[in-house]
């Protein structure tokens, strides 16, 4: 069968294998622009092919069931993504298959939906992977939006499944070869640790809650023990991830996000927490106290304006004002302020995009990751797109020379101080406030770092 973005089939196809056999159906119910599954796994994962013994699938054709086969896992998107392609990953791995770099027989492709362009990039990724893979696996955000996954060729498999539920299937679908012990392979020095999914909060122009659902949250003894884990693994850094961070509770154990970010920092062996990003409405003088009296918290935090604007926040649904933006963050002069800005919304004008550029100058925001405005299916803002494509790149640019700008500055007030920098590829490392450093030293270890320059990517320095 085809890519359509609401599967039929669970099995693995090859590019030559029909898809014309009798087979039981997985029911599925659209819920928003998601298609869910209403059946158990067991009754999905059967797909009987009338001309071959019974309970066998075109899966093992495919693959061959219960034999080692070869694979790979990449993201498009965010942190969260990361963390789900890697918990497929890690389920593939348990189930002694082989990690494959290069043209591997199984290839999962963790998508993104978040503008027009990822979902544009999550269909090249999978057109790619499907000339080389027997078969490729889609999971992830936009796997469960209408359409966004249709046409693509017949051995690419559209599973309609997000974070442990696509792991589940992929690794059911895969099958395991045996029992099997082996310590995973750690391809990064930070590991990110996904605490909460979801979100409730519908701004009028995301499409996250429509295809992650509402938002719910892990146990906090059992991320806990992940961190143990990560850190057990040798990662040196652990940033705890969700949709919406601020939103985690473990109401029956008593947890805030607050009581967390503590209990985590006070890991044996963990050297460095992080939060991936925090809504402005979830700062709070518990969380930054946190931060601030834990000793292994990142002096950092990232924080989505989306505009400097009422109006236009307003538009979005954001549910603060300017006047709070200011009285939450103008006291953090303590802590690496980085945010999100989309440009080009529905009714931004030059005053609205002045007052946005405005405000991140006023408050110093060293790195502003901007985002011309792309419609969605199934928001409230679907249907609107006032803001030429001329001027939201013309808005775009201005935006980034001024973060540019200020990024510049933070790395001069660096001049002469010493940091201590995690290396996490060749030449380039952050420190303990998650500003960039350019400087030699291994890969994965801390080094103590003297800020002697100034360059574009970051601090230059040298080892103290």
């Amino acid at each position: 069968m085809g890519g359509g973005s609401v599967p039929q089939n669970g099995s693995a196809l090859t590019a030559g294998a029909s898809a014309h056999h009798t087979e039981p159906v997985a029911k599925r119910v659209k819920v928003g622009l998601a298609w869910l599954p209403v059946v158990p796994q067991e009754a999905a994962d059967e797909r009987a092919d009338p001309t071959r013994e019974k309970g066998e699938t075109l899966r093992d054709e495919a693959l061959g069931l219960r034999s080692m086969t070869t694979f790979s896992t990449r993201f498009l998107g965010c942190k969260i993504s990361f963390a789900d392609a890697q918990a497929v990953r890690e389920r593939l791995l348990a189930g002694g298959h082989v990690e494959h770099e290069g043209d591997a027989e199984a290839q999962v492709v963790n998508t993104c939906c978040v503008t027009h362009e990822a979902v544009s990039k999550s269909r090249q990724a999978a057109s790619r992977a499907a000339r080389s893979a027997r078969v490729v696996y889609l999971t992830g955000c936009a796997t469960r939006l209408e359409g966004a996954l249709d046409g693509l060729p017949a051995n690419v498999q559209v599973t309609g499944r997000i974070a442990d539920d696509a792991a589940a299937f992929v690794a059911g679908d895969v099958g395991a070869i045996g029992c099997v012990v082996a310590e995973h392979r750690v391809d990064r020095v930070r590991a990110f640790v996904k605490i909460q999914d979801g979100c409730s909060f519908s701004c009028h122009f995301c499409v996250i809650p429509l295809v992650r659902g509402e938002t719910r949250s892990r146990r906090a003894a059992a991320v806990l023990a992940e961190i143990e884990r990560r850190v057990g693994q040798g990662h040196r850094e652990v940033v705890l991830t969700g949709v919406n961070l601020g939103c985690f509770r473990d109401r029956e154990h008593g947890y805030t996000l607050a009581r967390l970010l503590r209990e985590a920092g006070a890991t044996p062996g963990l050297e460095r927490l992080r939060l991936s990003s925090i809504e402005l409405n979830h700062v709070d003088a518990e969380l930054v106290a946190a931060i601030r009296e834990t000793s292994t918290a990142a002096a950092h935090l990232h924080v989505p304006l989306q505009s400097g604007d009422d109006a236009v926040l307003r538009a979005m649904g954001r549910r603060y004002t300017v006047a709070q933006v200011l009285r939450k963050l103008e006291l953090l002069t303590d802590l690496n302020l980085t945010t999100d800005v989309i440009v080009g919304f529905p009714g931004e004008d030059e005053a609205s995009f002045q007052r946005t550029l405005a405000l991140v100058e006023r408050l110093g925001l060293a790195k502003t990751h901007v985002f011309p405005y792309s419609p969605r299916p199934g928001t409230r803002t679907a249907l609107d797109d006032t803001v030429s494509p001329a001027e939201k790149r013309d808005r775009s640019a201005r935006l980034r020379a001024l973060s540019d700008e200020l990024a510049r500055r933070r790395y001069a007030s660096k001049l002469g101080s010493v940091d201590r920098v995690l290396v996490d590829r060749p030449g380039r490392g952050y420190g303990d406030d998650y500003t960039p450093w350019l400087v030699e030293g291994e890969v994965g270890a801390f080094v103590a770092a003297r800020a002697v320059g100034v360059a574009k990517e970051g601090v230059l320095a040298v080892a103290a």
